[in-house]
């Protein structure tokens, strides 16, 4: 994976999407001289998916989708657009968990940890991608219940919030689970690590050269 991240760009596609991870640490450095600590913090839990898409080999469609959906939910905290905007916290929600769910189901079917998109039922992809989903939303909600209690009040949290977002968020997972089992998301040519083998073994991840 260490060769995909430092793989040069080829094209104005894939040099766009490296422009957007370069503007989500200048994101970071601009909210700490000029916003919260907070608003900092929000922006740098961000880093890890915009330089993960990298890492793994996404195309850079899905490179650019993953990057830009992210720096939007990370400056729509900035810019309190989460309760200006009624709805804007669930489509966000919907947008931000099923693009993360897609690339995670992609990653583990490349790894060879649930069966390729091509020869596995499609109610069967969306549903583990929405699993996947669910299970982000979950461990999101406990971020945000943790930031309450031990950070700042200022985060909103209930019962109604949690819920409906967790159920935005597998509706989202559920959607893309759609994609997931119609088009690659990473590319043919990235490099994977190899799956840990039998000793003796010899016989290669017929995932690694898909």
């Amino acid at each position: 994976m260490i060769a995909n991240f430092l793989r040069p760009a080829r094209g104005p596609a894939e040099l766009a999407a490296d422009a957007l991870r370069g503007l989500g640490m200048l994101s970071v450095l601009i909210a700490a001289i000029w916003y919260a600590p907070t608003d900092a913090g929000i922006l740098a839990f961000a880093l890890p998916g915009l330089f993960g898409a990298r890492f793994i080999g996404l195309r850079p469609a899905a490179d650019i989708s993953c990057c830009s959906i992210l720096l939007i939910a990370a400056w729509s905290n900035v810019f309190d657009l989460y309760t200006r905007i009624s709805w804007w916290d669930i489509l966000i929600h919907v947008l931000c968990t099923g693009v993360l769910a897609a690339v995670l189901h992609s990653w583990a079917e490349r790894r060879g940890v649930v069966a390729p998109a091509e020869v596995t039922p499609t109610a069967l992809t969306i549903s583990i991608t929405a699993a996947i989903g669910l299970a982000l939303s979950a461990l999101w909600e406990m971020v945000e219940w943790i930031g309450f209690v031990f950070i700042t009040q200022d985060i909103y949290v209930t019962y109604h919030d949690t819920i409906s977002d967790m159920a935005a968020g597998g509706f989202g997972a559920a959607c893309a689970g759609i994609i997931v089992a119609k088009t690659a998301l990473i590319r043919a040519d990235a490099v994977l690590p190899d799956l840990q083998k039998p000793a003796g073994s010899s016989a290669e991840d017929p995932f690694l050269h898909a």
